[in-house]
């Protein structure tokens, strides 16, 4: 009668972690805040304004080297995968710096907001400006950033993580 309290006893002191289901990394929730401009539009676009929707966040330069277009196709793809529930979906590139995008990666990249948030508080609360480059990261519909994927992103994990998250985020309403 006492053995599961015992074993619960065990394995908490142990540091015993049970393998996850899931690719991504979980982070400690932040409430996006801020403001930045959509450079398509020339519109400011408020963090609020994503709110009921999954949101995948790259934050890099304007100039956008390989590894940033390749964060970039993967949002794209792992969005298109989803089939139906694809609009649940919005992706949005932060460019921490004052270059704009090529024309082509606007076009490459249509749908994505594209937004100037050098000066924002949106960068801010995305873990230190070394990490930022690194990940693609996920906010939820309530606007919380809660996710990230592995520097080297595996595109087809990363979509089945996003699968499940729209499935039990579906049968929660």
């Amino acid at each position: 009668m006492l053995s599961p309290v015992v074993l619960s006893y065990a394995l908490y002191f142990s540091d015993f972690k049970p393998k996850s289901t899931h690719y991504g990394d979980l982070i400690p929730l932040v409430k996006m805040t801020g403001a930045g401009t959509n450079i398509v539009s020339n519109t400011i676009l408020r963090m609020k304004d994503l709110h009921g929707k999954w949101v995948l966040v790259h934050v890099d330069s304007g100039t956008c080297n390989e590894v940033c277009q390749k964060k970039l196709y993967f949002m794209r793809q792992v969005r298109l995968v989803q089939g139906k529930e694809k609009q649940r979906i919005e992706r949005l590139w932060l460019i921490n710096d004052d270059v704009n995008p090529e024309t082509k990666l606007l076009s490459d990249f249509e749908g994505t907001y594209f937004v100037k948030a050098q000066h924002s508080e949106m960068l801010d609360q995305i873990e230190t400006k070394d990490a930022q480059t690194k990940y693609i990261y996920l906010i939820d519909p309530m606007g919380n950033l809660m996710m990230r994927f592995p520097e080297s992103v595996d595109g087809t994990k990363m979509g089945k993580d996003i699968k499940r998250l729209l499935q039990v985020s579906q049968m929660e309403h």
